[in-house]
């Protein structure tokens, strides 16, 4: 009886895996915004991808946005940062984020406890130059309504609460809503928030893949 109650929950594992595979590959090559067309000129943003975590990359100021009334130079362990003219905006896991500043730091009890939606979100925003485009670096011109959707999504993200001081002299962590897990994942956010601004990408977007191929 005991095997025969192992062999089922292996079966059901396999199914559930299955089926979630299944479901990233329709979710990142069945797109939303297909008719999508980059503007000519426009607020230039970016996407970089770690190859595990996208970040958006949006200017401090720019058509009509400006973030210094949410990202504060003095939330900076070093706020002279703060004038670097662009941010890096990624969404995700509260524990994991916070302690996890490198990937050789991941502690797998932290992994798991983030896909199972375990804790809550934040947001990490860092200050920095504006980025070279390359492999793992995407630009996309927004028109001034396409970028204004696209900063109402992230301000939306924004909880309440104060800043946490990040990893080095040029970043902190932001109380943010949402949950995250398996499902809505730091890049699922990625694609939600392009998505909002009309952006054509994979109509879900777990992994970094499903978005960067869209860009």
């Amino acid at each position: 009886m005991f095997w025969r109650w192992v062999r089922l929950l292996l079966a059901l594992l396999a199914l559930g895996i299955a089926a979630y595979a299944l479901a990233v590959a329709v979710g990142f090559t069945v797109p939303a915004n297909r008719g999508w067309v980059q503007a000519d000129s426009g607020v230039r943003i970016y996407v970089i991808d770690n190859g595990i975590h996208t970040d958006l990359v949006l200017p401090l100021v720019a058509g009509g946005e400006d973030w210094r009334d949410l990202v504060k130079p003095d939330d900076l362990r070093d706020p002279r940062q703060a004038g670097q003219g662009y941010l890096a905006f990624g969404w995700g896991n509260r524990d994991f984020y916070l302690n996890t500043p490198s990937w050789s730091e991941m502690s797998p009890k932290l992994a798991i406890g983030a896909l199972f939606g375990g804790g809550g979100t934040v947001l990490h925003v860092v200050h920095l130059s504006e980025p070279r485009v390359g492999a793992k670096v995407r630009t996309i011109l927004l028109r001034p309504d396409e970028y204004r959707r696209l900063a109402a999504f992230v301000r939306g993200t924004f909880g309440a609460g104060p800043s946490v001081g990040g990893y080095g002299s040029n970043d902190a962590f932001y109380p943010a809503k949402g949950g995250y897990s398996a499902i809505n994942t730091c890049n699922a956010w990625t694609g939600q928030a392009l998505r909002a601004a009309g952006v054509t990408m994979g109509s879900w977007t777990p992994f970094p893949f499903g978005v960067m191929q869209w860009l």
